[in-house]
């Protein structure tokens, strides 16, 4: 069997202007990056033209270790529909080099459902990694620069700052080190660490600004510490926001590719969903809505992570509203939530696939939480057996959703053809905007607690003694009327990676809270999360390799 980057090199891409005129975008406006990527400018955001336009959410039961295909149905859902005479554009987050190094390999979709090309948009693509890196790192080194000049400090107190460097690789000998070391000139020794640029805020807010001014400003709201007397400082006190806002320049404009059946695809952001909002940017959404009739979006893991935080933070801040929900489900997965291990997930195991379908049931409830519709999308693998999958629609049928089998992988837009009809039908019923799970005048929490209830099903809410301090700071800063970001394994519904199924009878632990306050939300931490994931003990960078006529190998 072909290899996800053999298939992708095989398909016949489109010169970028032919994908541009699909939607209407004239080429001059393009900004071209080679033949088959460019960067498309704010201008084409139209707020009418958004309103007549269905938005279709990708979400997920809760997933195995390998993931359950979110990018993958995503892709052949747009081409499924472009397959029967819809105009569809499909809206993505750009891969992280972490994951593509680490442990996941390729991040564009796989087999006859990918984007191309496939291995500029898993490397380096059109810089916009890079761009916030560099902004983060910039306001890293004017917060050190301005503890070690005293005449024109601002008086920060070295060890209240929260703000990290970040790089876009996993390497967890970063995550803590020590600062200024090698006397005077070096600087003023602390202790700090490195994040992923995945994970950070620089990152939450390129993909959650409107416009440069609304950049701009959000990037000054970012909170950096304490001065000594007390007073809270943040980015704008730097005078950081117009030089980082500089480097993103080029980085807030949305990057139009292609799917491999030549159906116009826009990828730009990638925060992480355990930790950030796990959505592609607000723009990108937008200007795909501003374009075409239907738009295919993803958020991050489950409904109870990207789902949530798509809702919650990304529409209610953006004024959009989706107008279905897909839940992405594998034969695979809902046996892993019926007990079985991963090891004998290819066997057929009928007892098994009714005992994990409570995993699914949840996350139907949890998109009606929101009142929007459900749609299950079983996403095929060759190992599912008919039984099994008769199982699955069974049980949805009799719950009132709607099912499609999805093969999207195997065959591309015609594998897709049957969850498209569906979500065409289900989308061209009216439906009133998504209601949030919480107001925002709400006690911070009472938002946590509604969160940590509703989408998670957890009895009560704990918070550390830590959790408690930050909280009250939350208040004294002005700050206790943002929406909640909660960081938490995506391996279960609770905040204990081991609770499989449909937990019931459990308590969320609130350990930490982090400030988002650029990015206008709160991040409680639930559980232990790392911001700079490790490597795997034989991670996919050992396979990964290029020629002497630039061919790369081993992108899976």
């Amino acid at each position: 069997m072909k290899s996800d980057i053999e298939l992708a090199k095989e398909a016949k891409m489109l010169h970028i202007n032919e994908i541009a005129k699909k939607l209407n975008i004239d080429t001059e406006d393009l900004e071209l990056y080679g033949k088959y990527k460019a960067k498309i400018p704010l201008t084409y955001i139209d707020e009418e033209k958004i309103k007549n336009s269905k938005l279709i959410l990708v979400t997920a039961m809760t997933p195995t270790p390998a993931g359950e295909g979110k990018t993958t149905t995503s892709i052949g859902l747009a081409q499924g529909l472009n397959k029967i005479g819809k105009q569809a554009t499909v809206v993505l987050r750009e891969p992280s080099l972490g994951p593509v190094f680490g442990v996941k390999g390729g991040a564009a979709g796989g087999g006859m459902s990918q984007v191309v090309p496939m291995e500029d948009i898993n490397l380096h693509f059109t810089g916009d990694l890079s761009a916030v890196e560099k902004a983060n790192n910039l306001l890293a080194a004017l917060i050190d620069n301005n503890i070690q000049n005293k005449k024109y400090g601002l008086n920060i107190d070295p060890r209240t700052v929260v703000w990290k460097r970040v790089m876009d690789m996993n390497d967890r000998s970063l995550r803590n080190i020590v600062l200024g070391l090698g006397g005077t000139a070096n600087g003023i020794p602390r202790q700090s660490g490195f994040d992923i640029t995945a994970a950070s805020e620089v990152m939450a807010i390129l993909c959650l600004a409107q416009d440069m001014e609304d950049l701009k400003e959000k990037l000054g709201n970012i909170f950096i510490g304490y001065t000594f007397d007390k007073q809270p400082i943040f980015a704008r006190d730097l005078k950081a926001e117009g030089a980082m806002a500089t480097l993103l320049k080029d980085a807030l404009k949305p990057n139009l590719v292609q799917t491999m059946e030549n159906t116009p695809a826009i990828i730009h952001g990638g925060p992480f969903a355990n930790i950030a909002q796990g959505t592609n940017t607000l723009v990108a959404t937008k200007t795909a809505l501003s374009l075409s009739d239907y738009v295919v979006t993803e958020a991050g893991f489950a409904s109870d992570l990207g789902a949530e935080k798509f809702l919650d933070i990304k529409a209610r801040a953006g004024g959009i509203s989706p107008d279905a929900v897909v839940i992405v489900a594998t034969i695979r997965a809902i046996k892993y939530h019926g007990g079985v291990g991963l090891k004998e997930l290819n066997t057929s195991n009928v007892e098994a696939v009714k005992k994990g379908l409570e995993n699914i049931d949840k996350h139907i409830e949890n998109v009606r939480h929101f009142g929007l519709t459900p749609v299950i999308a079983i996403n095929h693998f060759v190992t599912d057996s008919d039984e099994e999958v008769a199982e699955v629609v069974k049980h949805c049928q009799a719950q009132g959703v709607k099912v499609a089998v999805n093969r999207g992988w195997e065959k591309g837009g015609e594998g897709a053809i049957e969850l498209a009809e569906v979500m065409v039908e289900v989308t061209s019923e009216k439906t009133e905007p998504f209601k949030p799970l919480y107001e925002l005048e709400m006690p911070m929490k009472e938002k946590i607690k509604a969160v940590a209830q509703k989408m998670y099903g957890a009895d009560d809410v704990e918070f550390s003694a830590t959790a408690q301090r930050i909280l009250r700071q939350v208040d004294d800063l002005g700050l206790s009327n943002l929406p909640v970001c909660i960081a938490k394994t995506q391996n279960s519904l609770s905040d204990d990676p081991k609770l499989i199924g449909r937990p019931k009878g459990f308590t969320v632990t609130i350990n930490s809270i982090d400030f988002a306050a650029g990015a206008g939300f709160i991040v409680p931490i639930a559980g232990s999360i790392m911001r700079m994931p490790g490597l795997p003990g034989v991670p996919s960078a050992e396979s990964i390799n290029v020629d002497n006529d630039g061919e790369i190998t081993g992108l899976f």
